[in-house]
């Protein structure tokens, strides 16, 4: 056997696909990277606000109201969006986790509805016998439904006409 066909490490991917075979190692991960987010989103709004207040107060000798926040705009603006990102980034983590788990529930009611629906369709084709009904000691009895449905002979059709 050559050395091409013996990897020279194990896999580098086998830890995660471990991972992603199992919801709540999913969720749990995620949950790391999610900490992680949220750390740095507190950090960049302090660094928000105190950038805001260093640019809004940076004044040139000769600037007119409102330049100065002209100037700042782009800078506020900047890290606005990346503290937007950083949200979306959050919640997109925490609906991963929940979609994740909400897929196994899923696959398991998808499996138990299956097997209803296979012993539905074999009760369907294969019915149970059914024994008839005895009315052995009700022969000289009249049953309570005299009409169409009741037994009647060719002789006792009293007046209607058959078919």
């Amino acid at each position: 056997m050559s050395t091409e066909d013996k990897p020279f490490f194990d896999d580098p991917n086998a830890a995660l696909r471990e991972i992603a075979q199992n919801p709540a190692a999913y969720a749990h991960y995620l949950a790391d990277f999610n900490r992680v987010v949220l750390d740095m989103q507190a950090k960049l709004e302090i660094l928000q606000r105190e950038t805001r207040v260093h640019c809004r107060g940076t004044r040139v000798e000769g600037d007119k109201m409102g330049q100065a926040f002209l100037r700042s705009f782009p800078v506020e603006k900047s890290l606005n969006d990346i503290l937007k990102n950083l949200k979306s980034i959050s919640s997109g983590l925490e609906k991963s986790a929940h979609k994740r788990h909400a897929h196994d529930e899923k696959v398991k009611e998808v499996k138990k509805n299956r097997k209803e629906k296979a012993q539905i369709k074999a009760r369907k084709n294969n019915p149970p016998l059914q024994a008839a009904p005895e009315n052995a000691g009700q022969q000289g009895a009249q049953s309570p439904n005299v009409g169409y449905g009741g037994p009647t002979s060719i002789y006792s059709l009293g007046g209607r006409e058959s078919a």
